[in-house]
């Protein structure tokens, strides 16, 4: 595998308006993307959030690091014509740190069908992601979602190659139906092996690397409590909200699991390196709205994808997970 990664969160903002990167700390950010390059021996890095500042900031300090970096805008909310705005502006910043000498690739937005308004059916990110647990629905919208996701693509490559002359992929979900032709690079954030998908997961890879074009998992994982893995990408549901957007405790007992957390990204590398993936990304190196506390339910962290646990001071110590990446990066 060529490209050894995980992704970095700058700031990922819901729809009640808050953050899950308070307060974001440009040096904080420096130190991290040094660990994440010499301790986790890391070779690239998926920089993900819905700030552009931030974005840069950390796409900076990534390229400083010497990794390479993947340019990932990921705004929760926005209408089309918001989001053409926001990649604009994301690709001429990537351009510029482009020029100066980094490998940078761009991602024309990550999962539109969900966090974008206009794909799919639903005013609100929960409307549209109910859509998951409800079949019937799902299966009647996507006969039109195709189309309206692959002709904002090819507006939205259009306008990013007016500004940005590197390669340019897409973070996809399967049932968008993406055309990738515009594209230099296939890519989805639905790496995860959950036990619904467990059976034909290696066939599903397989057939994304056969496309011809280079494949990135763009996001992978597992959460940090028993029975984690199952769940796939699904492992965070279970954090009770509050009526202010941030999260509150855990909605019941689960056992804190930081050695299945590993064995799953250890199992799934293996899968990817074997089938040809070119590049994959951890998902996460931290959740710093995920703090670790020692009581169970408080104790945030297990609903988290960090491969460090992050205490309620904004300070992290490595987690199993970590020092498992971190071998098995450094082998190669």
């Amino acid at each position: 595998m060529r490209g050894k990664g995980i992704t970095y969160d700058t700031g990922f903002i819901n729809p009640a308006g808050v953050s899950t990167r308070e307060p974001f700390d440009p040096e904080a950010v420096r130190r991290d993307m040094r660990v994440i390059r010499d301790e986790l021996h890391c070779t690239a890095v998926r920089v993900t959030g819905g700030d552009p500042d931030h974005l840069e900031i950390a796409a900076e300090r990534a390229a400083d690091a010497g990794l390479e970096v993947w340019f990932s805008p990921f705004p929760c909310g926005l209408t089309t014509d918001a989001l053409l705005a926001l990649l604009a502006d994301c690709a001429g910043r990537a351009e510029r740190l482009r020029r100066r000498g980094a490998e940078v690739v761009f991602l024309t937005g990550s999962e539109l069908s969900l966090f974008t308004v206009g794909f799919l059916p639903g005013d609100t990110l929960d409307e549209r992601i109910g859509l998951l647990f409800t079949p019937d629905r799902l299966r009647a919208a996507l006969p039109e979602l195709p189309a309206r996701v692959n002709d904002f693509l090819g507006r939205a490559v259009a306008t990013v190659r007016e500004r940005f002359g590197g390669r340019v992929g897409y973070a996809s979900l399967p049932f968008e139906g993406v055309d990738w032709t515009p594209f230099d690079i296939v890519a989805t954030d639905a790496g995860y092996r959950s036990a619904e998908v467990a059976a034909h997961f290696r066939d599903g890879v397989r057939a994304l690397v056969a496309q011809g074009k280079p494949f990135a998992v763009t996001e992978f994982g597992c959460t940090t409590h028993r029975g984690a893995g199952d769940k796939g990408g699904r492992g965070d549901l279970i954090i009770e909200w509050g009526a202010d957007g941030r999260a509150v405790r855990l909605d019941g007992d689960y056992i804190r699991d930081e050695d299945e957390q590993a064995a799953y990204i250890g199992e799934l590398l293996d899968v990817f390196e074997s089938e040809g993936v070119d590049t994959a990304f951890v998902n996460t190196f931290a959740r710093y709205d995920l703090p670790h506390r020692a009581a169970p339910r408080d104790d945030l962290d297990r609903a988290s994808y960090g491969v460090v646990k992050v205490r309620p001071d904004l300070s992290w110590e490595p987690k199993v997970a970590f020092h498992a990446l971190a071998e098995r990066y450094r082998q190669g």
